[in-house]
């Protein structure tokens, strides 16, 4: 046992806390009995607080085990700390691919269940937690239970934020696919209202998400790049590249930001340059479909270690937030306004999203935007304001990115949710003795 002092993927907040190695299921629940304040962590790719526990932390990164494979139906049943990128190694060659992967490879499946992490086909796949057929949760007393889809503890789980139990195992459901490639097709939208039309007709795609400019003012508000996407089949690498293998060639490395950025880096001129370019090169692109890569496609920022350094020593916040449909457009363009005359987003990402699966998922039926900034107190008040916005509109903010919102704005966004997840946290014994970070600041 040692004393650590950890963060998310956004290096803010930092909390030292005792972390405890998991090397086999059964280490869990002797833990679990001992200790109190505990919450588990996976690979660390939450961007806040959310796996750091207010005294001990497990990690589970040595439950790395694959367990069983049935072909005929794609059930694939895994411990909880098996990465998407080792499922994806694993079983692409073989024709299947996660049903739902976020913007990186590198999380844990059980963090991914925790999250109910969301992918660029969730206006028509759901989330994660949508193609589970079961699993295995460690509770606070230690217990194992294994939970399948319609009970309360599966629902509660999904999303939970871990704050359930340990998630030991689970069966993942995996859809097959015919090549590595995606058929990728590029609209390029002039304003905003252009790019919510165009993720609008997008919504019978697999996949569809939207690169917007949070820098383009008056007329050009909302810019876009939409990206729509299917996986690609023999007969469409017979028709775009007939010479190309159906599994596009390893990436030979990756870029790597090897030290912390100054802080000046990201300023209005250089974010505001590259907006440009990256518009432009993407509007000469834009039309006919061609051919991408798994890689590049689903996990572009994958392909740059350590990218969580360009913000700098102290850090970056995201605000992912998530507006009903009906009150999205004039909340989008009052936030992309406040950003536009404030603080560069180096980042900014728009999407679809349906009804969340899980009793505190993320998702609902609406638009989610996401954008970073790097850590600082003006960016901080920034962050305030938006939150305002989204609670006017009746939105709220992804806890799996989340390192700052308040009480009050977590209870606008969850109030009845949070409600009935309190209840049932008492039901197992778990408030109190399942903690994080984010729990004990939200009040969950």
């Amino acid at each position: 046992m040692s004393t650590q002092e950890l963060a998310g993927w956004g290096r803010t907040p930092r909390r030292a806390t005792r972390l405890l190695a998991v090397r086999a299921p059964g280490d869990v629940a002797p833990i679990h009995r001992a200790e109190t304040g505990f919450i588990a962590r996976g690979n660390g790719r939450a961007y806040g607080d959310a796996a750091l526990g207010c005294t001990t932390t497990l990690a589970l990164r040595g439950l790395d085990r694959m367990i069983a494979f049935d072909p005929e139906t794609g059930h694939l049943a895994v411990e909880a700390g098996v990465l998407l990128a080792d499922i994806v190694d694993a079983f692409l060659p073989r024709g299947f691919f996660p049903a739902v992967v976020p913007g990186t490879r590198f999380v844990t499946v059980g963090g991914a269940i925790a999250a109910d992490v969301h992918g660029k086909n969730h206006h028509g796949a759901g989330g994660f937690g949508a193609h589970l057929r079961d699993l295995t949760l460690a509770l606070p007393d230690g217990t194992a239970r294994t939970c399948e889809p319609g009970s309360d503890l599966f629902a509660a789980t999904i999303g939970g934020m871990g704050l359930t139990g340990t998630i030991l195992r689970a069966t993942l459901i995996l859809r097959r696919i015919e090549t590595g490639w995606i058929r990728q097709r590029t609209i390029a939208a002039p304003d905003l209202d252009a790019a919510l039309a165009a993720l609008e007709a997008a919504d019978r795609s697999t996949y569809a998400v939207a690169w917007i400019d949070g820098l383009a003012r008056g007329s050009a508000q909302g810019r876009a790049l939409i990206y729509r996407g299917e996986h690609a089949t023999l007969a469409d690498l017979a028709d775009l590249a007939p010479d190309a293998p159906h599994l596009p060639p390893a990436r030979r490395g990756a870029l790597t930001v090897p030290f912390d950025l100054p802080a000046l880096t990201l300023n209005r001129w250089s974010v505001g340059a590259f907006n440009a370019l990256y518009y432009a090169r993407g509007r000469a692109g834009a039309g006919p479909d061609r051919l991408v890569g798994w890689a590049p496609y689903f996990f572009p920022l994958d392909g740059i270690r350590d990218w969580n350094r360009i913000y700098g020593a102290g850090g970056f916040l995201q605000h992912q937030c998530v507006i009903p449909k009906a009150r999205s457009r004039d909340a989008l363009a009052a936030i992309l306004d406040r950003v536009s005359h404030a603080a560069p987003s180096f980042l900014a990402v728009l999407k679809l999203l349906g009804p969340g699966g899980g009793l505190m998922s993320f998702p609902l039926p609406g638009y989610t935007l996401a954008l970073d900034f790097p850590a600082n107190p003006a960016n901080r008040a920034l962050l305030d304001s938006l939150d305002a916005i989204v609670r006017a509109a009746g939105g709220r903010l992804y806890l799996a990115k989340d390192a700052r919102q308040s009480r009050d704005t977590f209870e606008a966004g969850y109030g009845a949710a949070a409600t009935r997840f309190r209840a049932l946290r008492r039901e197992i014994d778990a408030d109190g003795r399942i903690a994080s970070a984010l729990s004990r600041r939200l009040g969950l």
